[in-house]
């Protein structure tokens, strides 16, 4: 299909190259209920991980996010802007503070084999952006449509969190599989950086309390920096585990690319004022976090090593950095 030349106009700073590289063109949203040519829409485009689309009206964008747990959810995309020197920085989890997707991959992979009682199963590579970035749920779903359709997502779950406890007991005791959580490179010299400049820290993730907490400890003790709770001004997590007879939170129905956990972060967690957004800047190196924190009303900073690129989110960044370092300089207006 020939690329709609229609300016989008809440792209980032830099997606303006890459809004026909990484967009798929559609003619009309998955469920029918747009067109172009139709009641103002101009285009519609979609990432390439297919997670959201977007509509894009003559005086505003909506972005429709699916879910394979529910239906879809739509929402205004915000033109949002930069303006450095950061008053407050949100960061992601896993990829962007702590490298540990690959163990969590591993996870899922190993509770999917189980429960196709198919020890060999193994994850292929296209599945990456889809295992990666969202709610455990999420990830098991997709899992399950694709390799084993009507299978149960309540005994996935199960054996998710089975491997879980039974790996991190392991770790915690010098056994477990090696390498499992290692703080990405530069960490402690970025996160030292933005303290001693009296920046705000919030750290958002999509995984779930229980799973996200040994993460977050082992790094800092790694570091030598302290108490997490201590040094971050917020630590927004998808809530957690739920066991009979408990209630949850939003945390598995509206994770990463809904805006609510980066929202609830900067205006709730760092006590940020709506008009003051522009000083505000997110951190992510997935393509479902982009998309949160651009919902959400923030310009977005991209960290290579996930799946941005494979996601299709390029078109939505401020800039795409190869490291904490040049992400600092960005964050700093240097």
């Amino acid at each position: 299909m020939t690329p709609r030349k229609f300016d989008i106009s809440v792209l980032g700073e830099e997606g303006a190259a890459y809004v026909d590289e990484d967009f798929i063109d559609l003619d009309a949203t998955t469920d029918g209920q747009w067109a172009v040519g139709t009641n103002g829409v101009k285009r519609i485009v979609m990432p390439a991980d297919r997670r959201a689309e977007l509509v894009c009206l003559e005086n505003q964008t909506l972005t429709i996010v699916r879910s394979s747990l529910m239906g879809a959810a739509v929402y205004p995309m915000p033109t949002a802007t930069f303006e450095p020197p950061a008053e407050a920085v949100l960061m992601d989890l896993d990829g962007t503070s702590v490298h540990s997707e690959a163990f969590w991959m591993w996870v899922i992979e190993r509770s999917i084999a189980r429960l196709m009682n198919h020890d060999s199963f193994t994850l292929a590579p296209e599945d990456e952006p889809h295992v990666s970035g969202h709610s455990v749920s999420e990830h098991l779903q997709y899992c399950i449509n694709r390799y084993c359709p009507g299978a149960s997502i309540e005994q996935a779950r199960a054996n998710y969190y089975d491997i879980t406890e039974h790996e991190m007991a392991e770790i915690a005791e010098g056994r477990g599989k090696e390498d499992a959580f290692t703080p990405a490179p530069g960490l402690k010299p970025f996160l030292l950086a933005l303290k001693e400049r009296g920046i705000k820290i919030g750290l958002v993730t999509s995984g779930l309390h229980n799973k996200a907490w040994p993460e977050i400890l082992s790094a800092f003790r790694q570091l030598d920096l302290g108490d997490p709770l201590e040094f971050y001004d917020c630590i927004i997590t998808a809530g957690h585990r739920l066991t009979k007879g408990q209630c949850g939170t939003l945390g598995e129905l509206a994770p990463k690319p809904h805006p609510w956990l980066y929202a609830e972060s900067a205006y709730i967690g760092l006590n940020i004022s709506p008009d003051r957004r522009h000083k505000v800047i997110g951190l992510e190196d997935s393509g479902a976090g982009v998309m949160s924190i651009r919902l959400a009303g923030f310009a977005a900073l991209g960290l290579t090593g996930g799946n941005i690129t494979k996601g299709g989110a390029r078109p939505l960044l401020h800039r795409y950095c190869e490291s904490l370092d040049e992400c600092l300089g960005v964050i700093l207006g240097q």
